[in-house]
């Protein structure tokens, strides 16, 4: 067993977010990262463009809410929910609101 603290990793920041990377592994072609995210008010993940990953996400919103885009559809996704993106599709995440929110990722592939 491992446990980590979030609060001592070292989080990845630029204007929009703060990301910590609380686990990473590789087993049989199957990669698992875990880690939380903090979107700030007002700001868009990714900062331009849209994401795209070869991994399925899942992710848990802890606090706050956010407007997420995929497939040209906007869903509205609040705390105490959680979301499934499918490998390879384009999604941004969007914090319109007053306050930060925060969410627990997990991506495998």
């Amino acid at each position: 067993m491992k446990v980590v603290n979030i609060n001592e990793i070292v989080a990845q920041e630029n204007r929009a977010f703060s990301l910590r990377t609380l686990f990473e592994e590789e087993n049989q072609n199957t990669t698992v990262k875990i880690g939380t995210v903090t979107i700030h008010p007002g700001e868009r993940v990714p900062l331009t463009c849209v994401s795209n990953h070869e991994e399925n996400e899942y992710s848990v919103i802890v606090k706050g809410t956010i407007l997420t885009e995929i497939d040209d559809k906007q869903i509205r996704v609040s705390a105490g929910q959680a979301t499934f993106i499918p490998a390879g599709k384009e999604h941004i995440a969007f914090n319109d609101g007053k306050e930060a929110c925060e969410l627990v990722f997990v991506l495998v592939g």
